[in-house]
């Protein structure tokens, strides 16, 4: 749209009358609508380490985590998107030491998944309220229901069995007693709730050395879904 400005006006006049006709053209653009602001969450960092059963002290640090949550990319409460960030590294005194470490979360619908950062050898996290049916899922998004819980893997490595079929992996190899796994923004879609939503962060660190090998697990803080 032109805009024609009388020549009898000054010249501050003149702009001024220019920048407001600008103004009113692009305002009926911005009314259409405003999109729902995402949630960001910063979680705690923490650092826990376990002595073995041979004497080898595993430590687990956990840095950098956040999230960022969408309420609904669909529209409706059933469904949610969260963008998640984070980082382990894991150190072992035997640094003869072998590991995988997996990383990931745990998504429960109408469920609470336990209270403060803690870290667990062989052994699964509190989750109340309700019958609890856990299930495990990889990729970018899971689906669950009232009083269910799944697990969402961050990394699911494929590779090909013995037989020539496909097999996964959850966790990243290290060796020399020492390795780090960082994600950003992984996306992880919760389908089917449609009551309230949690999910808490998790490091599965399975263990070598020349005398035991163990599993330990490291949880973070819960955190809401919406």
């Amino acid at each position: 749209m032109k805009t024609s400005v009388p020549q009898n006006f000054s010249r501050r006049a003149r702009r001024l009358a220019i920048v407001v006709a600008g103004v009113a053209t692009i305002a009926p653009i911005v009314g259409h609508g405003v999109a729902q602001a995402d949630t960001q969450v910063r979680l705690p960092g923490q650092t826990v380490s376990k002595k073995l059963a041979d004497g080898t002290t595993l430590t687990i640090t956990r840095s950098r985590e956040s999230a960022r949550i969408n309420p609904s990319l669909g529209g409706t409460p059933l469904h949610r998107n969260a963008w998640v960030s984070g980082r382990y590294d894991v150190t072992s005194s035997d640094k003869k030491a072998r590991f995988g470490i997996g990383s990931g979360y745990i998504v429960g619908c109408q469920l609470t998944l336990g209270g403060k950062s803690t870290s667990q050898g062989n052994a699964t996290p509190n989750m109340t309220e309700g019958t609890v049916t856990a299930t495990a899922q990889t990729g970018g998004s899971v689906t669950i229901g009232p009083g269910q819980a799944a697990t969402f893997f961050v990394n699911d490595r494929e590779y090909q069995d013995p037989f020539g079929g496909r097999a996964h992996d959850q966790s990243i190899k290290f060796s020399g007693g020492e390795g780090a796994v960082s994600y950003t923004n992984a996306t992880m879609m919760i389908n089917g709730c449609a009551g309230y939503a949690q999910a808490r962060s998790f490091a599965k660190v399975q263990i070598m050395t020349e005398h035991t090998t163990q599993v330990v697990w490291m949880y973070g803080k819960p955190f809401s879904l919406g």
